[in-house]
């Protein structure tokens, strides 16, 4: 989760989080490049005292300023481009779950299982036990198994809303009458916090998204409990 003062990114959970941490990385090295090139070039021409009247052109400085910014676009836009087709890849998940964005909260159905479905209300901050965070824990996770592909297809019931885990890398709009799909793996045990992250109506601010993401072993036992008590 986020910390307090944090400036980056929150610590990558999943292959396509770890991507985008990467190409954050890379363009940001570019960005400070050019903006040490930009600032050199800045202070070079204040100061100067050199002058030449006489210059109308220089076919070789517009190549290199044409050239230049088209190979930095490349650079920058292939990656960009690979992250995009790996975040739209849905391969054989192994598990399936709808996710209903409601006015103001969350309802998870995991379409692989008869009766295992429950809404996901935040928890009042006067109901939280010592240890928990204000506006973020909800009163039922949505609990997976690690190292496993999992789509989750998202939609609304009333207005717009968006499923955001930043930690997985994940944020889509959940739209009424409109059915949404991403696919990810959790890479190791832990517990994830998100929110709507689409302007909704009066308590936008209070409909926690908590995954909970478990060993295979644990997650069949909590299935087993959950469609028992249903």
């Amino acid at each position: 989760m986020a910390h307090p003062s944090q400036l980056g990114f929150q610590d990558a959970a999943s292959p396509v989080m770890e991507e985008l941490l990467h190409f954050h990385d890379h363009a940001l090295m570019i960005l400070f490049l050019i903006s040490t090139l930009v600032l050199y070039i800045i202070v070079a021409m204040v100061t100067t005292k050199l002058t030449n009247k006489d210059l109308l052109d220089s076919q070789e400085i517009e190549m290199i300023w044409t050239l230049l910014p088209a190979i930095i676009l490349i650079l920058i836009a292939l990656p960009s481009l690979r992250i995009l087709y790996l975040m739209d890849e849905i391969n054989d998940p192994h598990l399936t779950i709808k996710t209903v964005g409601h006015q103001w909260y969350w309802s998870y159905e995991y379409t692989d299982y008869e009766n295992l479905e429950f809404d996901s209300y935040m928890i009042p901050t006067q109901d939280l036990a010592p240890g928990q965070f204000r506006l973020l824990e909800a009163d039922h996770r949505m609990v997976l198994p690690i190292d496993s592909p999992v789509r989750t297809l998202i939609t609304a019931d009333d207005v717009l809303h968006s499923w955001a885990v930043p930690s997985l890398g994940i944020k889509l709009d959940a739209i009424p009458g409109r059915l949404n799909q991403t696919a990810f793996i959790v890479s190791r045990p832990g517990i994830y916090y998100g929110q709507c992250s689409e302007i909704c109506g009066a308590n936008h601010s209070f409909m926690p998204i908590v995954v909970e993401a478990v060993p295979l072993k644990h997650f069949e036992d909590w299935s087993y409990m959950m469609i028992k008590d249903a």
